[in-house]
């Protein structure tokens, strides 16, 4: 069977594209491993629209229970499945993924990134528990709280700005001596009186007892070792997109990202599209992701009817 589309990931992006497209009574196939993308970990999500508060599993369950209600003869959903290979194949496309061959007329990649995460020690025992890696997410949970931000790129800098409306001080914490960021938002948070710089800090370890209480770091000028008391780690130090089945068909940037058009979210393959936070886009949300999705959906919807 030739499917009309082919939905690659399960996260906010790929499950409001499957809508759509079933909306549409295109015929699709859905491909993901999980369902619920990088939230599916937050102990509880607050900008996800039309929901004042949702845990990360529960806002995954959503998602899927939404896309199962078109779950038939036009919608066919293999969840549980990496998908390993996309090339073209003709006019079409074909989707190594499970020990199986699948072939679409279009493809829309919306397979999201990894944080890249802190493998210090005590990182992994604190996750989500003063550990995480979404100011927007989690940010009001540490209302006059004392916190921490890795990262010294633009990603960690505008989460300290995201961080003022909550935090009661906040720590940048920055393993080189120079900042990634752009300058403009680098002036601005060093304009912040309870903002606190340190640079050429190693992070060395996350301690507390059932919630973080404190960071370890190394001096790298002096090789001091010292100990900030925390309650909340906020972990920006990129992201991994998940695009390596994608390689050799799309064009992506320095990084790994699917480069795109934002105004249709296509790629630079003809029948490809991609949305979400596997996209070079320059903000990366759930609510966007899904925004883009269907900007995509409905560009293929009319690719579809002019072929």
């Amino acid at each position: 069977m030739t499917y009309d589309l082919a939905i690659i990931g399960g996260g906010p992006a790929g499950v409001a594209a499957g809508v759509y497209a079933a909306r549409k009574k295109l015929t699709t196939l859905f491909l993901t491993y999980d369902f619920g993308g990088q939230s599916m970990v937050s102990a509880e999500i607050q900008n996800w629209i039309g929901t004042p508060a949702i845990s990360g599993e529960n806002l995954a369950k959503n998602l899927e229970n939404h896309l199962r209600t078109y779950e038939g003869e036009k919608l066919v959903i293999k969840a549980g499945v990496k998908v390993e290979k996309v090339e073209r194949a003709g006019g079409n496309f074909e989707i190594q993924a499970a020990g199986e061959t699948f072939v679409a007329q279009t493809v829309l990649i919306t397979t999201g990134a990894a944080r890249r995460k802190l493998t210090v020690l005590g990182a992994a025992a604190f996750e989500q528990k003063g550990i995480t890696y979404c100011a927007t997410c989690d940010g009001p949970m540490f209302a006059d709280k004392n916190v921490v931000v890795i990262g010294g790129g633009n990603a960690a800098f505008e989460t300290v700005l995201q961080l003022l409306a909550y935090a009661k001080n906040i720590t940048l914490l920055h393993h080189g001596a120079k900042f990634k960021a752009d300058e403009i938002t680098v002036d601005k948070v060093l304009a912040q009186a309870k903002i606190k710089i340190i640079t050429n800090a190693e992070t060395v370890e996350i301690k507390g007892d059932k919630f973080v209480k404190s960071l370890v770091y190394k001096d790298k000028l002096t090789g001091e070792i010292k100990e900030l008391p925390i309650e909340g780690v906020f972990v920006e130090i990129g992201l991994i997109p998940t695009t390596d089945f994608a390689k050799g068909l799309i064009t992506l940037n320095q990084y790994g990202f699917i480069i795109v058009d934002p105004k249709n979210q296509r790629t630079s393959a003809v029948g490809v599209w991609a949305a979400g936070d596997c996209t070079d886009g320059l903000y990366h949300q759930n609510n966007i992701a899904a925004g883009d999705a269907v900007k995509a959906l409905e560009d293929i919807y009319l690719y579809l009817q002019r072929k």
